[in-house]
């Protein structure tokens, strides 16, 4: 094992800090495009809103090879097998190249449809599919940058990936203030400036975590380390990434119908979910920095098959977790109405919103063991088990009871709250039991 990467608090924090600030600038420019557009119009934000659903919704397909890649490369290197993880970089880069083209062709082709689909308004269509087309058509940047930034966290290298984010980010934004309402000769191009803005910052971004990833990891991308082309190696990729990718589907729909209930209840308490979600992200967003960072830790400590040291590893980066998760939504409780005053002064949303800040106290102690355990249960080769009760638990316990605490007893956004909070709480019950059941121990993700 790479001595860079032994495990300990010292390297922990030289690994998470850099994640951390990317997770961070993506929480808060996750809607830079939607923001920066709503000063030209409202239309415009509507069309760029509707698109990026889409979007947003396709690109997780390429998710589902760079997840699995992190977990494999940092175990072949663990194990000292170069080769494998040399063929993992070509796989992962050739098919995510070859699913981003089919997804611009199917952009291209029935965007008009889909959109109909939606019931996005006649007036907002035209914008709508100009932006798709643009940012879709080169949606194989997107695929690249998440697949060369995937590369460069499996071995190690954080703050590269990290710089490349923020140049991404900044570039977007200057190509936004320049595009959207002009600037010189450049006449205002509204939507189409912010869809050429976005894509060109993606260009950049690619240009930059390919450079990153050829000085600092050496690795190659070839045509040859596909002949003969490495079925198992696919499978293998596939087997990790597509249960995660099932459970992110599956979350998300359950995300969207427990959403469907808080709308019942009117304006005030959909906007204190919303306020409340945005509060709580900084509650979580270090517990799910820290546990990327153990993920390449523990790849590489389990490629060389050492487990005991995996255990201690899992255990600590937990109990940090769990500390700093604590102590954020202490301090958003303790602090809820000046906090939420700073976004609206409605008696209601500040009475409703610090209830459900005491609330997050106890859903983000299970968050937090959730998040530490699926990641590394993951990495470890345990996939199935956290996938199926990640499944069955959101839509049983968080969505069943949510319909019954907060539509029929009526306990509302605060009952819906309660149930979210049982979900986390149980499901972080059965990932301890499991983890220290100990048949991760047994697999062996790089066996030939």
């Amino acid at each position: 094992m790479d001595n860079s990467l032994r495990p300990g608090r010292g390297t922990l924090l030289r690994l998470t800090w850099p994640i951390f600030v990317e997770l961070f600038l993506q929480m808060l420019m996750g809607n830079v495009d939607q923001v920066m557009i709503s000063h030209y119009s409202d239309t415009a934000v509507a069309a760029v809103g509707n698109a990026n659903q889409i979007l947003n919704f396709l690109i997780l397909t390429f998710n589902v090879l760079c997840t699995a890649s992190i977990i494999l490369i940092t175990q072949y290197r663990g194990a000292g097998d170069k080769q494998h993880a040399e063929q993992v970089y070509s796989v992962a880069f050739f098919t995510n190249l070859a699913i981003s083209a089919a997804i611009s062709l199917l952009i291209f082709t029935l965007n008009r449809p889909i959109f109909r689909l939606m019931q996005v308004p006649d007036d907002v269509i035209g914008q709508s599919s100009l932006y798709i087309v643009i940012t879709g058509g080169f949606i194989f940047l997107q695929a690249m940058s998440l697949t060369f930034a995937a590369f460069l966290r499996s071995n190690a290298f954080m703050v590269q990936s990290m710089t490349a984010s923020i140049a991404i980010n900044l570039t977007n934004i200057a190509g936004n203030a320049l595009l959207i309402h002009g600037f010189g000769p450049i006449p205002p191009l509204g939507v189409a400036g912010v869809a050429i803005s976005t894509t060109v910052s993606r260009a950049i971004g690619v240009f930059m975590l390919y450079r990153m990833f050829r000085r600092y990891v050496g690795g190659h991308i070839s045509l040859r380390a596909l002949r003969p082309f490495p079925k198992s190696l696919l499978r293998k990729l596939l087997g990790i990434g597509l249960p995660s990718a099932g459970e992110n589907f599956a979350y998300s729909l359950s995300q969207i119908t427990i959403l469907s209930f808080i709308n019942l209840f009117g304006t005030a308490v959909i906007t204190t979910k919303v306020y409340a979600s945005m509060l709580a992200m900084i509650s979580y967003i270090f517990a799910s920095a820290i546990t990327q960072a153990t993920q390449v830790v523990i790849g590489h400590l389990l490629g060389a098959r050492r487990v005991d040291e995996t255990h201690r590893q899992v255990m600590s980066t937990l109990r940090v977790s769990m500390l700093i998760s604590f102590i954020a939504s202490l301090s958003l409780c303790l602090f809820a109405r000046p906090l939420l005053s700073l976004f609206t002064d409605s008696a209601e949303v500040l009475a409703l919103g610090q209830k459900i800040m005491f609330i997050e106290l106890f859903l983000e102690q299970g968050r937090a063991v959730n998040i530490c355990f699926v990641r590394c249960l993951q990495t470890a080769g345990d996939i199935r088990f956290p996938v199926t009760i990640g499944i069955l638990s959101t839509w049983i316990v968080a969505v069943g009871l949510s319909w019954l605490f907060g539509v029929v007893l009526g306990f509302g956004i605060v009952g819906i709250w309660c149930a979210m909070a049982i979900d986390e709480c149980l499901r972080a019950v059965l990932f301890i039991f499991r983890w220290r059941a100990g048949g991760w121990r047994e697999k062996n993700l790089v066996a030939a």
